[in-house]
């Protein structure tokens, strides 16, 4: 695979370099707290970390799961912008993914089958006839170890866990540790590494649910997103890419400039239909497993902006077009239709199955590597 992601280059020094902390710096701060037991009775936490402006995130090592984001609006005014649970259990219960680390293999699988070197390996199917972000207890299931860890300029979380050979249908125990680092520069970065013993494939992912306007009952559809992507995987009815790279120009899945996300979500086209709106995979623009901007978010009434960075070759860009309010969130918000977006970079859908997308299949002699950083910032 190419999967030998440039540690050196792959957070270019943390989107071009942490700088040291200021005078103000002495209010960046970490917390570790008891979050209850899981049903099977182990302890988890939950982590706080907070930088010198304010920004507050929150992770727990049941899942690798971010808890919550909170930044301040054009006026100052601090919110959670993500969609999530106040309790443990609201987090073992959900099914949506909300704040997970997704894996092994994030997105689809046709029918749940792969093969490596000639030999078939069968996976759940948990989408439909598909697999899908791991199978029925993938790694948002799953207690991990943590280490919280504060330095000169940043403050973060480490945590690791090792999926066992055949776990989920998977071949080879796969060591994979997710490091949650916040900075004075309004960066949250998310690292998600993996090494193994037998030939596999990896494809983890960050799969928070956003909602800028801090306000959970407000749909997305406002927002405008700016995707770095002249080209966007067609799917089939199942949500499985056909293999072809499509021009966007044209398209309602042209985001090359900023544009309203609801302005074309309802337009008469087969893969809006397929996807009930937005759910598909945007092939980045640039060199595949370089460090690049993939997204901006905008939302214009609260000012509120999210630049995302990565050094994957796909970002699937999801509307919460399947949110129905039977989930029910924070402070007993029922979470309605679009009222939340994932943008999710990864390596493309059924890339097991597709030879002509990049491999996601990792060898004993390798290291996987995915960086993914938020910038949030206002305007």
């Amino acid at each position: 695979m190419k999967t030998k992601l440039l540690a050196g280059m792959m957070s270019l020094a943390f989107l071009y370099g942490c700088k040291t902390m200021d005078a103000t710096s002495g209010s960046m701060s970490l917390t570790k707290a008891s979050y209850g037991k899981t049903a099977e009775g182990k302890a988890a936490s939950i982590f706080t970390l907070t930088n010198a402006n304010g920004i507050e995130a929150k992770v727990t090592n049941f899942g690798a799961i971010l808890v919550s984001v909170k930044t301040p609006d054009k006026n100052g005014v601090f919110k959670d912008i993500t969609h999530g649970f106040d309790t443990l259990k609201g987090w073992e219960n959900q099914d949506s993914y909300m704040g997970a680390t997704a894996g092994r293999y994030a997105n689809r699988i046709v029918k749940g089958k792969f093969s490596i070197d000639g030999k078939e390996y069968t996976l759940a199917t948990n989408n439909g006839e598909n697999h899908l972000h791991g199978g029925k207890k993938g790694f948002e299931k799953h207690l991990w170890s943590a280490k919280p860890f504060k330095n000169s300029d940043a403050v973060g979380v480490k945590l690791t866990r090792t999926s066992p050979d055949g776990e989920e249908g998977y071949p080879g125990n796969l060591k994979a540790t997710v490091i949650y680092t916040l900075n004075n520069d309004d960066e949250l970065k998310v690292e998600m590494n993996a090494e193994t013993d037998k030939a596999t494939v990896v494809n983890l992912c960050h799969h928070s649910y956003w909602n800028l306007s801090g306000n959970p009952e407000s749909t997305i559809l406002n927002h405008k997103l700016q995707l770095n992507a002249d080209r966007f995987l067609p799917v089939d009815k199942t949500l499985i890419p056909t293999g072809e790279l499509r021009p966007v120009k044209g398209t309602p899945f042209d985001f090359t400039k900023p544009a309203k996300i609801g302005k074309r979500i309802n337009a008469k086209n087969t893969q809006l239909k397929y996807g009930n709106g937005y759910d598909h995979c945007w092939a980045l623009n640039g060199v595949p497993f370089e460090l690049k901007k993939a997204a901006t978010l905008f939302d214009p009434k609260s000012g509120r902006a999210m630049d995302v960075y990565a050094n994957q070759p796909g970002i699937q860009f999801y509307a919460g077009n399947f949110l129905d309010g039977s989930i029910v969130g924070k402070n007993k918000t029922k979470y309605n239709f679009r009222t939340a977006l994932c943008l999710e970079t990864e390596l493309f859908p059924d890339s097991p199955n597709q030879p002509k997308f990049a491999s996601p299949v990792l060898l004993p002699s390798q290291k996987y590597n995915h960086v993914m950083i938020h910038k949030f910032y206002t305007k």
